[in-house]
């Protein structure tokens, strides 16, 4: 179940009820609390609204404070931590939610600048793990889950969705989708957006 390298893993500006779904995405990983599963979050983030970045920076006195950024006093794993940003992108103030491993001093920094890139993009598009990301984001928990028993042991602990066609459903890897199916399960206004090849 690793993953770990910067994602986005949410299109749109998440409210406050899905800032708290995405803040804990992974929460149905079998044995939750056996490893340590910093490599799970540690690059993980999405945009949010302003009102959602001052009730987080009023909550708790952040950890640290530096520009842009403030991280939170509270840790989600032994050295990952919410860091919130506010950056000015193409002329616009924008606010983000991340997961930065503090363990890596300059890991802040460096989603910040990935953030940045990322958002700059010329023309609107997605790569295929940014529109898996945003799938698992967007389903509900009771149709995502993990592969167990039923799936061959190579695979099992890898993410699994409910995938219906023809009259039936069926339960499948999320990194096994097709792209029809990645775009069923995609919001409108994101299903025909091109597909980017990963930077």
């Amino acid at each position: 179940m690793t993953q770990s390298s910067i994602r986005k893993i949410y299109f749109g500006v998440a409210d406050r009820r899905q800032m708290f779904r995405l803040f804990d995405r992974h929460a149905q990983r079998p044995n939750r609390w056996e490893h340590d599963d910093s490599a799970l979050f540690a690059g993980e983030w999405f945009e949010i609204a302003s009102a959602e970045h001052d009730y987080m920076l009023d909550l708790l006195p952040p950890l640290w404070m530096r520009g842009e950024m403030f991280a939170m006093r509270e840790f989600l794993t032994e050295s990952v931590t919410s860091v919130f940003y506010t950056l000015r992108i193409d002329g616009r103030t924008r606010y983000f939610h991340a997961y930065c491993d503090l363990l890596h001093s300059r890991s802040p920094v460096e989603m910040r600048d990935a953030i940045v890139a990322r958002e700059s993009w010329p023309v609107k598009a997605m790569t295929r793990v940014e529109r898996l990301e945003h799938v698992w984001s967007a389903t509900h928990d009771e149709y995502r889950g993990y592969a167990g028993e039923r799936f061959l042991p190579d695979h099992r602990g890898k993410r699994t969705i409910l995938v219906y066609g023809m009259g039936t459903t069926e339960l499948k890897l999320l990194d096994d989708l097709s792209d029809d199916e990645i775009a069923a399960k995609l919001p409108v206004h994101l299903r025909h957006l091109p597909i980017r090849a990963a930077a």
